[in-house]
């Protein structure tokens, strides 16, 4: 079984996480956000669902009876306690899912060359050892602040600095111009990738 590259994305809200993955789905790269596996943590995974009731009462099950990622929203919003009880809950089985995912991957028959995930808390919570290599977003706090698609709140103040993240880092974005820029970008981080996994160990 040929394990394919496995590649973080992590960096500050609204550096431009989202559209890193985007670019290198674009360059063949199989590819999943953090986002996604909670998405369908919340839609399919009973255990999630109860414990959520469990902590935070029945309303913040939508009609179809599952979690609703917008009460939970509510609940946990500017409550550091809960915050960190439900990211406490559902890292471990992200990652879970994650590792799950990227063994698939390797078992096909044709696996792709590199698996490319998005992750928030990348080093907050320890998960960097996961990969083979971790790539950073970064953008200046002004054009961060204009991307961003939430009301400001504290989570920028629990992230570790950018410029922590750069020097752990391998590979290093500053995500101020447009998506042709980092496309362009991450098709030299593709090449080298490729040229790395085919290179004999």
């Amino acid at each position: 079984m040929r394990r394919p590259i496995a590649v973080a994305i992590t960096g500050g809200i609204g550096a431009g996480k989202s559209t890193a993955l985007e670019a290198f789905r674009s360059h063949g790269a199989a590819t999943v956000s953090s986002d996604e596996i909670v998405h369908h943590l919340l839609a399919a995974d009973d255990e999630v669902r109860d414990a959520i009731v469990a902590r935070l009462g029945e309303g913040m099950l939508g009609e179809d009876g599952r979690p609703d990622r917008g009460r939970i929203a509510q609940a946990v919003f500017g409550d550091r306690e809960q915050l960190e009880w439900l990211e406490g809950l559902l890292h471990p089985i992200v990652s879970r899912e994650y590792l799950t995912w990227r063994e698939q991957l390797g078992a096909l028959d044709d696996p792709p060359r590199v698996c490319v995930t998005e992750v928030p808390l990348l080093y907050e919570v320890g998960a960097e050892e996961r990969f083979d290599k971790v790539v950073v977003v970064t953008a200046p706090t002004k054009l961060r602040e204009q991307r961003r698609r939430v009301v400001q709140d504290d989570r920028d103040a629990r992230l570790l600095p950018d410029r922590e993240k750069v020097r752990r880092a391998d590979f290093h974005y500053v995500n101020t111009g447009s998506f042709e820029d980092l496309h362009a970008w991450v098709g030299g981080v593709m090449a080298e990738l490729a040229a790395e996994a085919s290179t004999p160990a």
